[in-house]
């Protein structure tokens, strides 16, 4: 079972960014659940969303307290909170960011780490810096669980007219994603 914890900010969509891609493993015969974790956060406050994907049923229903990736939407919370806490070793972090391999390397010395510029993409694929579509496409990247033609129909479903900017927002960032080893 692959646990995924995201990490990001009221507003920035990391619940509706779970919620997508655990649609889109289920339309694909798998099973997944993403459920969030916030109390009365207003925008911008940290939040978290939790995803599962299984080749089996899952059972479990409690919080990713040691996640085999952690996905940071905004990279402005490593200063406030620690992100990578529970990280089992190897795992992956998916960020988004614009620091150079070495720095990250320093920040996550026991992890893999997959890097995009999902701020930059989304304003420019969006129109706005809402990074939860651009992080799906570094995700998919990194993992090979699901190609960006699963997400489409969800993505469709989901955004509707807005639809075709978010599914080119994650086709890129699945391009532009490089992966550190």
């Amino acid at each position: 079972m692959l646990e995924v914890r995201l990490h990001g900010r009221g507003g920035q969509g990391a619940v509706t960014g779970a919620e997508v891609i655990a649609q889109a493993a289920i339309r694909k015969g798998l099973y997944a659940q993403a459920f969030p974790s916030f109390g009365p956060e207003r925008r911008g406050a940290p939040v978290q969303a939790f995803l599962r994907i299984s080749e089996g049923p899952i059972r479990i229903r409690t919080k990713i307290y040691e996640p085999d990736t952690i996905i940071i939407l905004d990279p402005t919370l490593i200063g406030s909170v620690n992100p990578a806490d529970g990280l089992k070793d190897g795992g992956f972090v998916i960020i988004n960011t614009t620091k150079e391999a070495d720095e990250l390397k320093r920040l996550f010395p026991r992890a893999r780490i997959a890097k995009v510029d999902a701020s930059r993409i989304a304003r420019e694929e969006i129109g706005i810096a809402i990074t939860n579509t651009t992080m799906i496409g570094a995700f998919l990247k990194a993992y090979g669980v699901l190609h960006p033609d699963d997400v489409d129909e969800v993505v469709k479903e989901r955004f509707g007219v807005l639809a075709p900017k978010n599914i080119g927002a994650y086709r890129r960032a699945y391009r532009e994603t490089v992966i550190i080893d």
